[in-house]
């Protein structure tokens, strides 16, 4: 296990001022975190301040005092709600950081035990301490932690939440205080944020706060909202039982009770596999649907826990390993714009180098432009940078205190960083684009797609001699397919004479496919076969596409305003004309079939979007049956929708049209509008 720095920093001031300073930050914040819900430290620094402090007080006895934050759990409960009084107090633990900690503890622990201890390891939910009261098997009350001593009366809240039992099993105690955490999952938190993204509200910063927060709705439908869990690790006052001998016997019984109890709790008959244990869960952490931030080590003797008692506020039969933080702050020196293989600019934060979990990270994500206004995200900020894993790291958000004098608000290019060609910024999508069919970035991906089956079907070129034609510089863009000579492929990798000839003559084919593979070959945003179809059968040749606007283009059924948007913005890009007047020449195919104007139907100048998975229809056949009928078929919800056809698994979809008021139907209900 690693060595860590725990912040044992060299005094500079008089003890007595720096320990009235220290006791400031704690106290502001513990507020921050236990009563506001918004930390502003993370949890390092506030153990290396708790740790300073700790330390001044052992070496200058005389500044110890019982009102400091190293004999006090947590915060002043809030005013916000009834005061909750503990019967058993609720205390904190000691910390340990490292495994020289963990051996440190384990020799106190032996010395006073008189012989070598067996333990229980329970991993460190991070959540929110909670106290619930049974009365003849039935919830009766619960309390947040609070200062230990008093918390927040929230009964009506945590009856909200599913995983607490109301009534317990028998045979039961006629009285129980039974101790846990509340959480909230990872899937719960972002399918939470995924709604409130679709609903244009503010996205919840971590899974701790929004658990915390949603306990402390005035509102319990709120609460109820929020989806929250819980697991049991402990037992306070209690009557009418005999408590087992262990500390695993103790959560086996909470189990039997009703409670859900975290099934990774596991006994250890030695510290080597106390430490064996915490080091295995701090890499697989992120492998679990819900935070954890260390693990907690506790005498699995229960008298033995009894006979060992207390060090102030802290037991001395157990402890907290910390896991090493998955933040940490550091200098946005740049933000920098990647562009993908399918046009997108994704744009990405270049950092001051800052060790992260053991890893040293110098670039992270920022999503999107919308993402960095929201977060007020500047170049030359202090920021937060969150690292899971083998996850990208990510921004989470700036620190504002920290922020320079002269910042301004982040503004994505106007034009791509690798082509310089102008940017499409659609205006019901979060991302930028970049459409010229000639960016470098984005040529192998659009060979490929151009020479797909779906697209024009040029058998014998995929992923690997797309790569291969673009670092052989045969091909800069796709009209050069049709120039490529025999001795050019035969110069490539496992290019005999037969693949030579089977692949010019796949290329010579491709030539007549027509207007419609060719539009849906080129890669316009949001035109695939389907849409293409439409739009070749509506106007017939390249050339009145190229002259049409998006009044024009929305007016073909079955094409909204931001597929017509989107078609628009591409071919008045001077360099996708020139692709298209290269094609031409080489002898393309470039028109089609004019489609006849069909009577108005049942879905005449309606507007549908379709989500989700149908029963018994795909996408394709239920938008060529929204088009038969007249209609058009979006790809975005707005307040022009008419109808939103949604299936299994809807999506972010849903929920617009909830916020929007938009009539929802399902396959069924489509059937009947067809139907008139």
């Amino acid at each position: 296990m690693r060595p860590v720095v725990i912040g044992r920093v060299a005094v500079q001031k008089p003890p007595v001022e720096r320990v009235l300073e220290l006791r400031a930050q704690i106290e502001e914040a513990n507020r921050n975190y236990h009563v506001l819900d918004a930390p502003t430290i993370a949890d390092e620094a506030y153990d290396a301040l708790l740790h300073e402090l700790r330390e001044l007080e052992d070496a200058h006895p005389e500044l110890a005092s019982p009102d400091s934050p190293t004999q006090r759990v947590g915060g002043a409960p809030s005013a916000e709600f009834p005061p909750y009084r503990h019967v058993v107090p609720m205390l904190s633990l000691a910390n340990a950081f490292d495994e020289e900690d963990l051996r440190a503890f384990d020799a106190r622990v032996s010395k006073l035990a008189g012989a070598p201890v067996a333990y229980v390891c329970e991993l460190k939910i991070d959540g929110l301490a909670m106290s619930l009261r049974y009365e003849r098997g039935s919830l009766v009350s619960a309390g947040t932690r609070g200062d230990g001593s008093v918390g927040e009366d929230v009964t009506a809240n945590v009856r909200t939440i599913a995983d607490i039992p109301k009534k317990l099993h028998a045979p039961f105690p006629t009285a129980l205080d039974a101790r846990g955490e509340v959480y909230l999952s990872k899937s719960a938190f972002a399918a939470l944020n995924h709604m409130r993204e679709a609903a244009g509200q503010p996205l919840f910063a971590n899974p701790r706060n929004t658990a915390a927060g949603g306990l402390r709705q005035k509102d319990a439908r709120m609460t109820a909202q929020r989806k929250l869990s819980f697991f049991a690790y402990a037992i306070g006052a209690f009557e009418g039982i005999e408590l087992p001998r262990t500390q695993y016997g103790l959560l086996e019984a909470l189990g039997a009770f009703g409670f859900p109890v975290n099934e990774q709790a596991a006994r250890c008959a030695t510290i080597d596999e106390v430490i064996a244990f915490c080091a295995r869960w701090e890499v697989q952490r992120d492998a679990l649907d819900y935070e954890i931030d260390g693990v907690v080590i506790k005498v699995d003797d229960l008298a033995l826990q009894s006979k060992l008692g207390f060090a102030g506020k802290d037991p001395r039969w157990a402890t907290a390993f910390k896991f090493r933080a998955a933040e940490a702050r550091t200098k946005l020196l740049e933000i920098a714009i990647n562009v993908s293989r399918t046009g997108k600019l994704n744009p990405y934060a270049v950092l001051e180098p800052v060790s992260i979990g053991g890893v040293t990270v110098r670039n992270a994500t920022l999503h999107n432009e919308a993402d960095i206004v929201r977060k007020d995200i500047r170049v030359r900020d202090t920021v937060v940078v969150h690292r899971a894993g083998d996850v990208i790291p990510y921004v989470v958000g700036p620190v504002l205190e920290l922020r320079p004098k002269g910042t301004h608000v982040y503004k994505i290019p106007e034009r791509c960083p690798v082509c310089k060609s102008r940017v499409d910024h659609p205006p019901d999508d979060v991302f930028s684009y970049c459409t010229n069919v000639s960016c470098p970035a984005q040529l192998r991906e659009r060979i490929r797609h151009w020479c797909s089956r779906g697209a024009m079907d040029i058998e014998g070129i995929g992923d690997a001699m797309a790569s291969a034609l673009v670092d052989a510089r045969l091909a800069a863009n796709v009209a050069d397919l049709y120039d490529l000579r025999a001795e050019d492929l035969a110069a490539l990798p496992r290019m005999g004479d037969k693949s030579v000839r089977n692949l010019l003559d796949a290329i010579e084919g491709s030539k007549s496919r027509g207007l419609a593979r060719v539009l849906a070959a080129l890669g316009i945003r949001y035109v695939g076969g389907q849409n293409a179809a439409l739009l070749a059968g509506d106007f017939g040749t390249i050339d009145a596409l190229l002259a049409a606007g998006r009044e024009e283009l929305e007016n073909t059924a079955g094409i909204g305003g931001q597929i017509a948007e989107s078609v628009a913005f591409f071919f008045v890009q001077p360099q996708n004309r020139a692709v298209i007047e290269r094609l031409r020449a080489r002898g393309l195919v470039l028109s089609a079939p004019k489609r006849a104007r069909k009577p108005a139907g049942p879905l005449a100048g309606k507007t549908l979007v379709l989500t989700g998975t149908l029963p018994t229809l795909t996408r394709d056949e239920a938008t060529a049956l929204v088009v038969d009928a007249g209609g058009k078929v979006s790809s975005a919800v707005s307040k022009k929708t008419d109808y939103l056809v949604a299936g299994d698994e809807a999506g972010t979809k849903l929920a617009k049209a909830q916020s929007l008021a938009v009539p929802i139907i399902d396959e069924a209900g489509l059937r009947e509008l067809l139907a008139g």
